[in-house]
């Protein structure tokens, strides 16, 4: 009865400290819109629109459209959605190929000694710099962009997986190699699940890799997209709407990572740390 008792004051405690941390984000985020707003009246400045000129422009670009489509215009259709599509897209090739290949190098022994110099090498090279040999490879469109999206992306991924993978407690492989565990049950059931919380590490990491090397492929012979739409309003002296832009990446960048962190928490609830942090 005492356990009970206290599992319900530490879960009302807990549920005390999360409204109470949302309500301090929320009170800080309007703070600063409310400091912007001001800011940018008192310049009175071409180049930065005050926020409530940014949203009415944002309304009327993105929420046009008939009841039919959910209120959402076509530009949604034609140029967010398929940003997106190519942002997760890329992502989800990267997180299979660096989970994949990094389990494979984290259980060899001799594997990183062979390929850890050329990892290095092809790390180092900034993704964009790579973007007019992609045009060559994939010619302009969907393919130049995902792949200049995934060679970004799965290092983070690739590294943290092999950490992770290599970082298996010694009385687990003994155990495993005492009772000849099979390698599939092995590698699914305990290498893995231990390796979960730095692969989860380089999964946040290279989502935002990946929404960047989505907008900048989208800066260079592309036909749509946020990026493409982002450059076109700039080119054209429309701050209100190339700031719309701007604020729609930090909302999708802020989302997306959301959206992670709360599957991490999840798959991840068995960690006794977690579950004191609720």
């Amino acid at each position: 009865m005492t356990q009970v008792t206290d599992r319900a004051t530490r879960l009302r405690s807990q549920a005390a400290a999360g409204i109470s941390g949302f309500a301090r984000n929320w009170l800080v985020f309007i703070g600063a819109v409310a400091v912007w707003e001001l800011a940018t009246r008192l310049a009175a400045s071409v180049f930065f629109p005050p926020p409530s000129q940014i949203v009415t422009t944002a309304v009327e670009l993105w929420f046009s459209g008939p009841a039919s489509q959910l209120f959402l215009s076509e530009t949604v259709f034609d140029h967010i959605l398929p940003s997106i599509g190519r942002c997760l897209g890329g992502w989800a090739i990267a997180v299979v190929l660096g989970v994949g290949l990094g389990t494979a190098l984290g259980r060899s022994r001799t594997g990183m000694e062979y390929v850890g110099p050329l990892f290095a090498f092809f790390r180092a090279i900034p993704p964009p710099t790579l973007v007019p040999v992609f045009m060559v490879l994939f010619g302009l469109g969907p393919g130049m962009q995902v792949a200049t999206i995934i060679f970004g992306a799965i290092w983070p991924i690739l590294l943290n997986t092999v950490d992770g993978v290599r970082s298996v407690d010694s009385v687990k492989v003994d155990t495993a190699r005492s009772f000849r565990t099979p390698a599939p049950y092995w590698i699914g059931m305990v290498v893995l699940p231990a390796a979960l919380p730095k692969i989860f590490a380089g999964l946040r990491l290279s989502l935002s890799i990946s929404l960047i090397l989505m907008v900048v492929s989208e800066l260079i012979g592309s036909l749509n997209g946020i990026g493409h739409e982002l450059i076109s309003s700039q080119q054209q002296f429309d701050f209100p709407l190339m700031w719309s832009w701007i604020v729609l990446l930090g909302i999708l960048g802020y989302g997306l990572n959301a959206v992670l962190l709360t599957v991490e928490r999840r798959v991840l609830r068995w960690q006794p740390t977690r579950n004191d942090d609720g």
